[in-house]
């Protein structure tokens, strides 16, 4: 046969994906795909992607689909030697894409997450961050080797160990450095905001 004599319909991005003679055309990429095809392995892939995604569409939230798409792609590389070449492929792909939609719809059931308020109100973090900004202000009154191991011990909830193991301070030290600065800490606050 001739180039001039074959009249065989060539499906191409034009032609719908529920046609018969794209469903004939997966198979046949399939089974080039078996025989070793990476073109054909990626032109299959691709346009059941896209078949899958409408799939998806209509059965799972948006949230879901690619997830559900990706999921079935994998299962169908992995299953891709159980296709039989001389059996249609639509009836196969549907299997496997219609199995991971109940995988879906169970960790739907599964995870399921309680329904919000409507009136929900997000707590005030001003105050929190007046105080931190305060208190940073305050440290920086203080020597450097004080305002750490008061970082580390009274904000970080380090022990004095940790604090002389991270400082190279004595453990002595560590507890004369957080004492003088917490009393010098207090005499800043006490000024009436003079440190400010």
């Amino acid at each position: 046969m001739t180039a001039e004599t074959d009249h065989r319909v060539v499906p191409g991005p034009a032609q719908k994906p529920n046609s018969p003679g794209l469903e004939d055309d997966w198979g046949k990429l399939m089974a080039a795909a078996q025989a070793g095809n990476g073109g054909a392995y990626r032109r299959l892939l691709t346009e059941v992607g896209v078949w899958l995604r409408r799939y998806f569409a209509r059965r799972l939230p948006d949230s879901m689909v690619d997830d559900a798409v990706q999921e079935t792609l994998i299962a169908i590389h992995r299953k891709r030697h159980t296709y039989e070449p001389d059996r249609p492929f639509r009836p196969w792909l549907s299997v496997i894409a219609r199995y991971k939609w109940i995988d879906r719809l169970r960790a739907l059931r599964r995870d399921a997450t309680a329904p919000l308020d409507d009136n929900l109100s997000e707590p005030d973090h001003g105050s929190a961050v007046t105080s931190a900004i305060l208190l940073e202000r305050l440290l920086m009154h203080l020597k450097p080797a004080q305002a750490e191991v008061i970082r580390m011990v009274k904000l970080n909830g380090a022990s004095v160990e940790e604090a002389s193991n991270a400082t190279g301070q004595s453990i002595s030290l560590v507890k004369v450095n957080i004492h003088r600065g917490l009393n010098k800490l207090t005499a800043l606050v006490e000024s009436n905001g003079d440190w400010a």
